[in-house]
């Protein structure tokens, strides 16, 4: 029995230890383009970093074709999948991870519920009108990248309950943000066009439902949903999401059933002589093969082989050129937000104090009553000092936060104030959460792998 529970706890930490260090890792990369991009954007080439992004790029051929600046490619259409990856995570955890029971879930999901709703309630005290109104949602979101390259710098001492937690805590937090930008930040509603998207959505879920594992098929029919969604008015990352949720997460095999047909695969290759100028197969031996392979793919459920295989081209490709592109402000310069005083600007400071104290009192607080109304257990050896420190990391919105702010202005000086206010309400929250996770786990034992 105890073996079991061992071998049970591997299944479910190994790949959570994976996918935390290569967010981690990803969050280090993202860390080094934003200074590029703001090194970039305000050199002498500072020009051909604007007109790069301005740059028109058209898919298809007349008169189907699609004509968007090169920027809009990355934010409409690269990011769509990486909301595809945000829903894949978010499914897995929903069906087998920390969110699967409500015992687990109610203590990140009330520190999500109050990382978002204590930002908004700040940022909407100042009072803003007009377009300015519109910035409400971008302090809501966490960036788990740089949140996780955070606790990174920490080493073994961060317990692996307090990466569950903030992980957990993201992902709630990204499913808030993707209602968000699909209620609060689409333009005018297309509906033929959105209906057509649902049918063919239903079309995959029934596939789902009978386990239907061809890849090809949800690769081309999540193609058109997406274009129907961008044709729709809907912003089409939120294709993404919905179609993630439509991938069938059960293997065809069951992973006990899999070392005993793996080894009756194999059983040919047993009876072998130990003759190593044999290099020809029967033909036996090949099929043997074949049919290992087989059960490989049957054992891996599309949702897990997709995430693991999508999770590298989203943290080293897709993440980091939505940076390059987004986290580009030209201060020095006359007529940049610096000369306009954008840095002292009310709005700006509105999104960074609404990002750290709304965060930091949002998440803590909301985790507290989870406790304090008995909904759920703080693990017993981090103390709330830990979970404060933690909630300030949640105050780091980069990546949603300028993507929420791309939607939310047309104005290029606002959006850039609102990049200001991003930066520097990260930046604060990262040092901030840094110093009280530090002082909060320096008598704690670094935590060994076996």
């Amino acid at each position: 029995m105890k073996n079991k529970r061992i071998r049970l706890n591997s299944n479910l930490v190994d790949p959570f230890q994976w996918f935390i260090r290569n967010v981690t890792s990803g969050g280090v990369l993202l860390m080094f383009v934003t200074f590029l991009a703001l090194l970039w954007a305000n050199s002498p080439m500072k020009e051909y970093y604007q007109s790069m992004w301005e740059y028109d790029f058209i898919l298809g051929l007349e008169p189907f074709e699609l004509k968007k600046s090169v920027l809009h490619w990355i934010n409409d259409g690269m990011m769509a999948i990486f909301f595809f990856v945000v829903g894949l995570e978010i499914k897995r955890e929903f069906v087998a991870g920390e969110l699967s029971s409500f015992r687990q879930a109610i203590f990140p999901v009330f520190g999500a519920i109050g990382g978002m709703v204590v930002p908004i309630a700040i940022f909407l005290s100042f009072g803003f009108t007009g377009e300015m109104s519109q910035g409400w949602g971008i302090p809501m979101a966490t960036d788990i990248a740089f949140s996780l390259a955070i606790l990174g710098i920490l080493g073994k001492k961060v317990p692996l309950s307090l990466k569950v937690f903030l992980t957990a805590l993201a992902i709630v937090d990204d499913l808030g943000a993707v209602l968000v930008i699909a209620l609060f930040y689409s333009h005018t509603i297309l509906w033929y066009y959105l209906y057509f998207a649902l049918g063919l959505l239903v079309i995959l879920f029934i596939a789902n439902y009978f386990n239907i594992q061809n890849l090809y098929f949800y690769t081309y029919l999540g193609f058109i949903i997406w274009l129907l969604f961008l044709k729709s008015g809907i912003h089409p990352t939120i294709a993404g999401v919905l179609v993630a949720f439509a991938i069938p997460m059960r293997p065809k095999i069951a992973i006990n059933e899999f070392m005993p047909k793996i080894k009756e695969g194999l059983k040919h290759f047993s009876s072998l002589p130990k003759d190593d100028r044999k290099f020809v197969m029967s033909n036996k031996q090949l099929a043997a093969i074949d049919h290992v392979e087989t059960l490989v793919k049957k054992t891996q459920s599309p949702l897990q082989m997709i995430e693991h295989n999508l999770s590298g081209v989203v943290n080293y490709l897709i993440l980091p050129l939505f940076a390059l592109a987004n986290a580009g402000v030209t201060i020095f310069a006359p007529g940049s937000p610096l000369s306009s005083g954008a840095i002292l600007n009310e709005f700006s400071i509105a999104i960074a104090v609404s990002l750290i104290m709304g965060k930091a009192v949002g998440i803590s607080l909301f985790s507290w009553l989870a406790v304090k109304l008995k909904l759920s257990v703080k693990p017993r050896k981090i103390p709330w000092k830990a979970f404060i420190g933690l909630s300030f990391l949640g105050g780091i919105g980069f990546t949603m936060s300028l993507f929420i702010s791309s939607l939310a202005f047309e104005t290029r000086g606002l959006m850039d104030q609102a990049k200001i206010g991003i930066f520097f309400g990260s930046i604060a929250a990262g040092f901030i959460g840094f110093y009280i996770l530090k002082s909060a786990l320096k008598n704690n034992k670094p935590e060994t792998t076996h």
